[in-house]
């Protein structure tokens, strides 16, 4: 039985003129076939939205690529699956007795989904204002202690650019191993600038240039 609803507005800090939107907004598809894929439709419009107008104001500096990581960071299905188990969403989802016995009420893209709904169901019900600023408040920690847009950057990007920045040439990257079958490959690169040497392995050629790209940088910083 779940608890009362009253209980998981009060966590949301909102309480619903319409309460059946927030009644959808809790429907998994395994209920019933009136549930909460239209509203997560709609939720993740809004949130992403919402993200991006926070981060336009907030970064001004910030390119358009360094504001794509950092809302990606924010919008993906593990920080949504965080902020819905910080109001125990899972113990009011209505879902099927099939659903709920297997416990898809814990997995993180039904937990993603259900919150993205509410955030719809709220937008609905009251207006974008409303809904922006439930949103910014359950993200509030994760916006305090959000990464500068400088840090989501890869490794081999801030690697080239200090470089730069100090007018040093850049790195060169060798391959000088590959080891194991065709369909297990690992290789094994060197990352040479003017002032360091590292050497790195990764299960491709990409991640082991990223990684002797982090170590790099470690070193010369």
């Amino acid at each position: 039985m779940n608890p009362p609803i009253s209980r998981l507005c009060a966590a949301l800090g909102y309480v619903f003129q319409q309460p059946e939107l927030l009644e959808e907004a809790l429907t998994h598809r395994s209920a019933s076939a009136h549930n909460n894929e239209r509203l997560e439709f709609l939720g993740d419009a809004l949130l992403n939205l919402i993200i991006a107008e926070y981060l336009f104001q907030q970064y001004p500096q910030a390119s358009e690529g360094e504001m794509s990581r950092l809302r990606a960071s924010l919008v993906k299905g593990e920080t949504l699956a965080k902020l819905a188990r910080t109001l125990n969403l899972g113990d009011w989802l209505r879902m099927g007795q099939g659903e709920l016995k297997s416990g898809s009420f814990r997995r993180e893209s039904v937990l993603s989904d259900t919150l993205e709904a509410i955030f719809a169901a709220v937008y609905l019900d009251s207006s974008f204002a409303a809904c922006r600023e439930l949103i910014l408040r359950l993200y509030r920690r994760w916006l305090v202690g959000l990464a500068s847009a400088s840090e989501l950057k890869d490794p081999k990007t801030r690697l080239q650019e200090y470089l730069q920045a100090r007018q040093q040439p850049l790195p060169i990257y060798n391959v000088l191993e590959i080891r194991g079958e065709p369909h297990i490959q690992s290789f094994v690169v060197e990352c040479l600038t003017a002032a360091s040497r590292t050497v790195a392995l990764g299960s491709s050629r990409r991640k082991a240039e990223q990684e002797a790209a982090r170590q790099a940088l470690e070193k010369i910083q």
